[in-house]
């Protein structure tokens, strides 16, 4: 990104940086799911926590970086910071589930397309909301909130998505999963909209914190759900909408920004509402309890 000014170059570059995300939130999730196995599931919502504790570094590194340097540095610290996780995470690999001894009898799926097809439709909109906030939230609080406060709020975000995982997963234990993923969208439609509506320091810092506190948890609920509905690589299918969704997220925006950031939210807030109806359907008559499906040994 830094060698560069051209615009047709930096869509390239982004078009490539984001299918490598979604490829390494695939391996990544399959990897922390298969290693966590044996262990306390909340562990698995803290591990999802670390997509928080990275937006919360990159954060102070731009932060930082900009202060001392250029906005080229501060690719390039950020580049070397990716090169290092990524030395880190090379180890990383999914593993088989495990199989019994004895010949297990094949059994017929249990028919949850219908419930499976109403939350990729929600997880598809949930990516576009996502990314308008993502991408318009900071500029929108630096543009109400000069100091400070706009230029950390993505710090903010992160910190507050560091602990929402473990905490939506513990909810998940005592409430329904559909339940609360409805509730989670509610909350993030509302995060999103305040700056738009409300003005001053206090709103914005309520928005970043409710949007981080929301979007990741989102994800880990929504992935939950669509293991649980046994459709084959539901990950990948769930990825691939909110892939599709954070592609479309921009397009729909962008002719609403030479009004300033406001009217871009307030999309990004309806879209998310639009998410949350179709969470809704998830929640009509849900199969709670669906037996695991016998393979053959």
């Amino acid at each position: 990104m830094p060698v560069t000014r051209d615009g047709s170059g930096w869509f390239l570059l982004r078009l490539v940086a984001g299918a490598t995300s979604a490829l390494i939130f695939v391996i990544a999730v399959s990897a922390m799911l298969s290693g966590l196995r044996a262990h306390a599931h909340h562990l698995v919502g803290w591990a999802f926590g670390g997509v928080g504790a990275g937006i919360a570094l990159s954060g102070l590194l731009v932060v930082a970086v900009q202060a001392a340097s250029t906005w080229q540095a501060a690719w390039w610290t950020c580049a070397a910071l990716a090169a290092l996780l990524a030395a880190m995470a090379w180890p990383l690999s999914p593993q088989p589930e495990p199989t019994s001894s004895q010949a297990a009898i094949r059994t017929e799926r249990p028919r949850t397309h219908r419930w499976f097809v109403a939350l990729l439709t929600s997880y598809t909109f949930e990516g576009i909301g996502y990314i308008i906030a993502g991408t318009f939230l900071v500029a929108a609080i630096q543009q109400g909130v000069p100091g400070r406060l706009g230029s950390g709020a993505w710090i903010v975000v992160g910190l507050a998505a560091v602990p929402s995982c473990a905490l939506w997963t513990r909810l998940a234990g005592r409430w329904s999963r559909p339940a609360l993923l409805l509730t989670s969208l509610t909350i993030q439609a509302v995060g999103i909209a305040l700056p738009a509506l409300l003005g001053g320091a206090t709103p914005a810092l309520v928005s970043a914190v409710l949007f981080g506190a929301t979007f990741m948890g989102v994800c880990t609920i929504t992935l939950s759900i669509g293991a649980h509905l046994q459709v084959p690589r539901s990950v990948a299918l769930l990825t691939a909408g909110y892939s599709v969704g954070q592609i479309l997220g921009p397009l729909l925006a962008a002719p609403l920004l030479s009004h300033g950031y406001h009217q871009a939210l307030l999309l990004g807030s309806a879209l998310v509402v639009v998410s949350a109806v179709a969470a809704a359907a998830v929640c009509i008559r849900f199969p709670h309890q669906l037996g695991p499906v016998a393979q053959a040994a």
